[in-house]
């Protein structure tokens, strides 16, 4: 099975360094192309996007505009599929090629406190192409992630992810390190737009539903007092991103632990809900990000005559 793995590895560090070959404009031409290809295709797990966009936005769409947008997320992450190997061609010379950066003072001001910084964004526009542009531009950085279930994959991903000393920490029994990276000075990446179980998380408004949200950064923002930036990656017209940053989110601070980490959390699933708001296309959709739910439907009544 090692050896398997090993090959496929491979194979698939080859594709990655064939694919950043492609000229960057040629390769967004093909993604969008494959992209509008599979929003076609009737595999019941690409149908969740719909279902979720539905869901969040069925009462102020109209069915035909939402499967419009269903298909420009397609062809969003199309593209994005071509241009994460483009990594492994990301220079200090070439980056406004691929990445610009916007309201960059917030960022800069908040690492200047020297108490470390926490980026906080979701899988929106193209996270991978910012987290390394943001550690290729300040030195290095750290990212939380949750491990791909193809090991090979999974492998080649750290190594991209990794270019430019970026520290991967794995989401599961990540605190002491992403706490460890933060005493360091250091930039921590992470993404707070997953579905928790419900021991994890606390229940949040997260574009107008109630979704269980991870804790652990209200947590972590709350005991060390590190700013919490939110950086949104949002497409050019003309290919690239421009990475916008925001002002630091405030944690709570009452003295109500509960509370206090509850409302932050809220405060951080506003502003992710904000951005995705304004570019819907950009978001990961395919997510069952509603799946815990803060009750336990009722069984079913017995049938008279059953008993």
């Amino acid at each position: 099975m090692r050896n398997s793995d090993d090959h496929m590895t491979r194979i698939l560090r080859l594709l990655l360094r064939g694919m950043s070959r492609i000229p960057y404009p040629v390769g967004q031409f093909l993604g969008g192309m494959l992209g509008s290809a599979a929003s076609l295709l009737p595999v019941p797990r690409l149908r969740v996007a719909l279902e979720n966009m539905r869901s969040c936005l069925g009462e102020e769409w109209s069915e035909a505009d939402l499967r419009r947008l269903n298909r420009r997320m397609f062809r969003h992450f199309g593209r994005m599929l071509f241009e994460v190997p483009h990594i492994l061609r990301l220079t200090p010379e070439n980056m406004e090629q691929y990445v610009t950066f916007e309201n960059e003072e917030h960022f800069s001001a908040a690492l200047a406190q020297g108490k470390g910084t926490v980026v906080l964004t979701g899988h929106f526009g193209n996270w991978e192409i910012m987290s390394s542009a943001i550690t290729l531009r300040y030195g290095g950085g750290s990212v939380v992630v949750r491990p791909l279930d193809f090991a090979p994959a999974d492998r080649i991903l750290e190594e991209l992810r990794a270019r430019f000393n970026t520290e991967i920490i794995p989401k599961q029994k990540g605190a002491r390190r992403i706490l460890a990276a933060l005493r360091r000075g250091r930039p921590v990446g992470i993404l707070l737009d997953q579905n928790v179980d419900w021991y994890e998380g606390v229940f949040v408004d997260f574009l107008g539903r109630t979704a269980c949200t991870n804790k652990g950064l209200a947590l972590i923002a709350l005991k060390t007092g590190v700013p919490v930036v939110p950086a949104f990656p949002v497409r050019h017209p003309e290919g690239g991103y421009r990475v916008v940053f925001l002002p630091p989110v405030e944690a709570q601070q009452t003295g109500d632990r509960q509370r206090d980490m509850e409302d932050t959390t809220a405060r951080y699933a506003a502003v992710l809900s904000r951005f995705i708001q304004v570019y819907p296309d950009h978001w990961f959709w395919f997510h069952r990000r509603w799946k815990t739910r803060n009750f336990c439907p009722l069984p079913e009544p017995p049938h008279r005559g059953t008993e």
